[in-house]
């Protein structure tokens, strides 16, 4: 750890707490952002704006190394053998669309399968669908147990010879469980199928290292790491990228164009189509700054400190209901909850009226929440500037939800 540890002293940095009266336990839907995300972003606007990648006068120069340094950063901060292999994009989703329609696209045939675990968020999952209704490839789905795990053998029995592709998240954003993606590509590759991997729970909270995983496509989201909004990231193996076909077409993605065809741009710009994001490159790259002067032993060390606090009182209170495991660690700051009696809808009405921000619904994961036997839940997570007064708070203001609602206890 780079910084001295006090958690009071880094939520100064966070200027959302200091102009709203909030316990903001929302943190798998977006994270906060510091002033040194904020700053980068302006800065960039103020001093290096102009068009990436195109002008050649000294500004456009500017700008293109900012946004080429983030990508630099990013190639890093995962451990990608090459920043080429580095496609800055809006978010997870478009990420994974773009792997699903220009990778789905080029290697997919009829009677080809696509394996989806079902606790998939719906961005990990439909353009999978939509991908195998276009081509005539088979969607299935590898299935999880009750505490949100999936084994080796589990995936062993599910891919098959005609697998070709496997689609599963490092985290869940429901469950919080983490599957083990260095051992299921392991698998996938003795079976002649890539992995693509969400990794937008994952990323933000701990360290990832894809060549370590060998992985072959992982996708993540600026916005859930203290970066801002409309920046993600897809990262893909050189050997894939190399023969996919563009996602989207128009400028700056492109070598040359004739009237009759087109030569495109090797990547990760033949991915890059149009102006690109670079402010919000330029604030994602502040964010991973911020992230490393931290460090992740100290974020996780926090955040499984919260968690456990979560999960113990919760075990108190005999009307409320975690869903997945009982071990605070399987849940990576994710405790999701049903309470009896009450729509998880009204539950976060009412901690809204106790500034307590959690997520209600079914956390665009429907599949795995039929499974779990429930059409909606309530979601309450935590990030390394959440503090244990506000976890009390929580608790508190929880205990009370069925009395307000006019419940006997």
């Amino acid at each position: 750890m780079n910084r001295e540890w006090n958690v009071n002293e880094i939520r100064k940095d966070f200027p959302i707490f200091q102009s709203r009266e909030i316990i903001y336990l929302d943190n798998s839907a977006t994270s906060q952002k510091p002033y040194q995300v904020l700053d980068a972003v302006t800065d960039f606007y103020r001093n290096y704006n102009a068009n990436p990648l195109r002008g050649l006068y000294d500004l456009a120069q500017a700008a293109t190394e900012k946004y080429e340094s983030a990508r630099e950063k990013v190639c890093r901060f995962i451990h990608a053998e090459s920043a080429d292999e580095i496609i800055f994009t809006r978010n997870a989703t478009e990420s994974l669309n773009l792997v699903a329609y220009s990778y789905g696209g080029m290697v997919l045939k009829p009677g080809d399968e696509i394996l989806v675990s079902i606790m998939e968020h719906h961005s990990d999952m439909l353009p999978w669908r939509q991908v195998a209704e276009k081509t005539g490839a088979v969607v299935k789905y590898l299935e999880c147990d009750r505490q949100g795990k999936i084994t080796e053998e589990d995936l062993k029995n599910a891919i098959t010879e005609h697998t070709r592709i496997v689609a599963v998240t490092q985290v869940s954003n429901v469950l919080g469980v983490k599957n083990d993606i260095r051992a299921f590509a392991k698998i996938c590759h003795e079976k002649g199928a890539v992995l693509v991997a969400d990794g937008a729970q994952s990323v933000p909270h701990m360290p990832v290292d894809v060549q370590d995983l060998d992985v072959d496509f992982l996708a993540f989201s600026g916005h859930k790491m203290l970066g801002p909004m409309g920046v993600g990231v897809l990262y893909g193996k050189k050997e894939h990228l190399k023969k996919m076909p563009p996602f989207l077409t128009g400028g700056e993605m492109i070598e040359s164009v004739s009237r009759d065809g087109a030569v495109f741009a090797q990547p990760p710009y033949k991915f890059e189509a149009g102006t690109v994001n670079a402010g919000g490159a330029a604030g994602l790259a502040a964010a991973i700054d911020y992230l490393e002067n931290i460090g992740f032993e100290q974020i996780q060390k926090q955040e499984n400190l919260l968690t456990e606090i979560l999960m113990e009182e919760i075990k108190k209170i005999p009307f409320v209901h975690v869903l997945g495991s009982e071990n605070p660690l399987d849940h990576h700051g994710i405790v999701t909850f049903t309470l009896d009696g009450v729509h998880p809808h009204d539950v976060a009405a009412i901690l809204d009226a106790d500034h307590i921000a959690v997520r209600a619904g079914h956390h665009c994961a429907q599949p795995l929440m039929q499974q779990m036997g429930v059409m909606a839940s309530t979601r309450a997570s935590v990030m390394f500037y959440n503090t244990e007064e506000e976890v009390e708070k929580f608790i508190l203001s929880l205990k009370e939800i069925r009395r307000k609602m006019g419940y006997a206890e």
